[in-house]
């Protein structure tokens, strides 16, 4: 990971702390999730140890994507982080049931909300190119947004009908 400046944080430690952030929306969520449901996912030590794996698996993913920027294949060059941090957690609980146990006790709920959150707010930064685009964009988002809502209830009906319930 290049270091443009000197100024600031090292980048490998600004990462180490947005996913320790990210691990603590998590955990908060999953505890406000507690409050509103007393029978919901409680929060056990499994809890700590799946957040814990989570988080290696992200700066895992982050180190093999610096490495491999210095491979000149441009396939492996060119992969994303997600992917990278998707092939490790994928190998890891591959190879070890513990780890699947663990990640388990996390909700799943509580990891999407902090995921959409910093989503909406990577987006919002970029509202200003948002604004270029022409009044085509409102067109074509209606019909995606409409087309993968009627889709969606599509497959959910002919997955009631198939499964005898409708």
């Amino acid at each position: 990971m290049e270091n443009k400046s000197n100024k600031g944080l090292h980048p490998y430690l600004q990462i180490a702390l947005v996913i320790l952030l990210s691990l603590a929306f998590i955990l908060f969520t999953q505890q406000v999730k507690l409050w509103k449901d007393p029978n919901s996912q409680p929060i056990t030590s499994s809890t700590f140890l799946g957040l814990g794996f989570l988080g290696l698996f992200s700066i895992l993913g982050v180190l093999i994507k610096d490495l491999t920027n210095k491979i000149n294949i441009n396939f492996v060059r060119n992969f994303p982080v997600l992917g990278w941090v998707s092939i490790v957690s994928i190998i890891c609980c591959l190879l070890s049931p513990f780890v699947v146990e663990s990640i388990l006790a996390v909700n799943f709920l509580s990891i999407t909300t902090p995921i959409l959150a910093f989503a909406g707010v990577s987006v919002a930064n970029q509202l200003v190119d948002l604004s270029k685009s022409t009044w085509k964009i409102i067109i074509i988002s209606i019909f995606v947004f409409t087309g993968t809502y009627v889709g969606s209830a599509l497959v959910a009906q002919l997955a009631l009908f198939l499964s005898g319930k409708l």
